[in-house]
């Protein structure tokens, strides 16, 4: 019984101890909002949040990825990071460039903490060329076609498909004139319809 009991103990002891320890790590972590944002790495951050980017300049394009012309104040950016929509604040160091920028275009070169910035002038856009910026994010935009319908949506949609009417049938066919009324007009019009005769070869030739 002494040997079970004292293992029990050191068993016990043991779990109190890591207990302990994730619990320090966990709020070390919750606490230096530096290494927590290092260790989620990058991902889409909360309106609000005030982070570190590099950014680049473009000038070409007829149409961005939301269908719209570019112009200026339009940036490109990693669509898992920032989706389209997104409006963003944007310190560049020169007074020229600073300000709101909306995401409303992506680029399989612009992944990551990469902004592009759109520019009319393609030698301005040269001479920009790559540096480090601070970016805060305004708002989020939202993509519905990356998004899942929760359960309320799902209980909403099958109560609206149930309850939704069905198409009107359409109306029957005109009937035709009986066939007395059919003659009496040929005949005030001077002419007879050809009948086709069921024994004869051709129509209106009788056998």
């Amino acid at each position: 019984m002494r040997v079970i009991s004292g293992s029990l103990r050191r068993k016990v002891l043991a779990l109190v101890i890591a207990m302990m320890g994730f619990v320090f790590l966990y709020e070390t972590r919750i606490i230096d909002s530096t290494a927590l944002q290092s260790l989620m790495g990058d991902r889409t951050p909360d309106a609000g949040s005030r982070l570190p980017f590099h950014a680049t300049a473009y000038c070409k394009g007829h149409t961005t990825a939301a269908g719209t012309a570019p112009r200026t104040g339009i940036a490109a950016a990693d669509a898992q990071l920032l989706p389209v929509g997104s409006v963003l604040n944007v310190g560049t160091g020169d007074p020229r460039y600073n300000g709101v920028y909306t995401v409303m275009d992506t680029g399989p070169k612009v992944q990551g903490r990469l902004l592009d910035l759109y520019m009319w002038s393609c030698h301005e856009a040269l001479k920009f060329g790559r540096r480090q910026v601070q970016v805060t994010v305004l708002r989020l935009g939202w993509d519905p076609k990356a998004s899942s319908p929760g359960l309320i949506d799902r209980l909403f949609r099958g109560r609206e498909a149930r309850r939704r009417i069905p198409d009107p049938e359409a109306p029957p066919p005109a009937s035709l004139p009986p066939a007395d009324d059919v003659a009496e007009t040929a005949a005030a019009d001077g002419h007879l319809p050809d009948v086709a005769s069921p024994t004869s070869g051709e129509a209106g030739i009788p056998r």
